[in-house]
């Protein structure tokens, strides 16, 4: 059980602009239809309701704000105009705050971090809904950020983020919450100031050079959505498991891949654990399945995965660009090939080449950008498995005074249908974490899966 013990509104502290405006590139636009991303960061804390309320929530709500005054945009809004003739915009006005919830749980904290199948709906206690709202002109308004911090008494910490994804990517999400961590372990930006003011956000979105009028085609399709405030996908009939690589289980992969081809150029973490958890989850979601289709074999099956523009463009792009600077890399591979012997080969050859010939060449990595909405909207409605998160995102090291976090999850992905969160383990320098969100017995079946694998390599 979960109470709410306060609802506030934080603004950025004193000394920020009064006010901050920001189109919307192609790919800002690109987002506007997409469900917000949920993250909840665990911490072991124990502390007393006293001290959690006299003392650690009134520091986090002093350095939110001392944050959002380097971060405008999250204390604004996406605004969605009324007249369609106009284009969508980032504000930020003063006045503008963030929504901040406090609350405390009496849920099992030692079960909740762990990485056992758990039920998924019991996270979203944790987590706070983003408002829409539409204003005196008729402009309908998507707030951007909104924040929970949730007490389980003696046992710890849960901090809850949902945002728009038109704000800003992975990349940037991370670097805020970073951001907020360091000026309240520290209590104040001087030391941020000092050390990483050179990595402080930039907005200039003439930073990112893009193909022209690709903006205005994104904006023809994005104005005919019918807007409604985001709601969270319960029940969600599913339950959360966490699978971590270890360094050791990565080079086990990677000399496997270089045992059958020495040639093999592109070898990375990534492409070897998307590889291994591609192949184990198309045999997976065949678990519980009565019937089979005749053609089943012949069917594509497509892994999405996100690319981080920033080092690819020409000119590239610095990397504390906030906003939205990513592209995607999509392989198709026959369904027969995906699930026989050679399936994790075959996948780790189809997803190298797509980061070796597209996603690492700076011609081709906006190529036919114009066709994205209906190139991912066709694949998402079929045999698609999509990646949230980054392998080199790294939020176990995000020290709020607390020491590092003790879990992450990301309950975005149980708003798609079958997609992975990713990210640098908390367990192991070098291992990669992966969570994800199935039916009971589909997860029973990955877990098997994964489990021989691994085993067996």
């Amino acid at each position: 059980m979960t109470t709410l013990l306060e609802s506030c509104r934080i603004a950025p502290a004193p000394g920020a602009a009064a006010e901050l405006s920001l189109p919307m590139t192609f790919i800002d636009i690109f987002w506007l239809r997409f469900h917000p991303i949920r993250r909840l960061l665990f911490y072991e804390f124990p502390c007393s309701m006293a001290y959690f309320l006299e003392t650690l929530v009134p520091k986090l709500k002093e350095s939110l704000s001392l944050t959002l005054k380097h971060y405008l945009p999250l204390a604004g809004n996406t605004v969605f105009p009324s007249n369609t003739e106009n284009k969508p915009i980032i504000r930020y006005v003063a006045g503008d705050s963030v929504s901040v919830a406090i609350a405390e749980s009496a849920n099992d904290f030692d079960n909740l971090v762990g990485n056992h199948a758990r039920d998924a709906d019991q996270f979203y206690d944790f987590i706070p809904q983003l408002e829409l709202i539409t204003d005196e002109s008729g402009d309908v308004l998507f707030r951007l950020l909104a924040v929970q911090v949730t007490l389980f008494p003696g046992r710890g910490i849960c901090i809850g983020f949902a945002n728009h994804h038109s704000v800003g990517d992975a990349s940037s999400i991370v670097g805020f919450i970073k951001c907020w961590a360091s000026i309240s372990k520290h209590g104040g930006d001087e030391e941020l100031l000092m050390t990483q003011g050179e990595s402080l956000p930039l907005f200039d979105r003439s930073l990112v050079k893009l193909p022209p009028g690709v903006d205005s085609i994104f904006w023809n399709h994005a104005k005919k959505i019918t807007l409604q405030p985001s709601s969270f996908p319960l029940p969600t009939n599913r339950v959360r498991a966490t699978y971590v690589l270890s360094p050791s289980e990565i080079k086990k992969l990677k000399d496997l891949v270089l045992a059958r081809n020495p040639g093999f150029v592109h070898t990375s973490s990534f492409v070897v654990m998307a590889a291994y958890i591609w192949t184990c989850m198309v045999k997976a979601l065949k678990a519980g399945e009565e019937e089979r289709v005749d053609d089943e074999d012949d069917e594509l099956e497509t892994f999405l995965f996100p690319v981080d523009c920033r080092p690819r463009l020409n000119p590239p792009v610095p990397g504390n660009y906030f906003g939205n600077c990513i592209s995607h890399g999509l392989v198709r591979i026959r369904h027969q090939e995906l699930v026989g012997n050679e399936g994790f080969f075959v996948a780790a050859e189809a997803i190298a080449n797509e980061i070796k010939n597209r996603v690492n060449d700076k011609e081709k990595i906006l190529a036919g950008a114009e066709n994205w909405i209906t190139e991912v909207g066709s694949v998402v409605k079929k045999r698609c498995f999509s990646v949230s998160g980054s392998a080199r995102v790294d939020l176990y090291s995000t020290d709020f005074g607390w020491g590092k976090a003790r879990k992450l999850e990301t309950l975005s992905i149980d708003g798609q249908k079958y997609a992975m969160s990713v990210c640098k383990s908390g367990a192991s320098e070098g291992g990669l974490e992966v969570g994800l969100s199935l039916p009971e017995v589909k997860m029973a079946a990955f877990a098997a899966a994964f489990a021989d694998g691994i085993k067996g390599s």
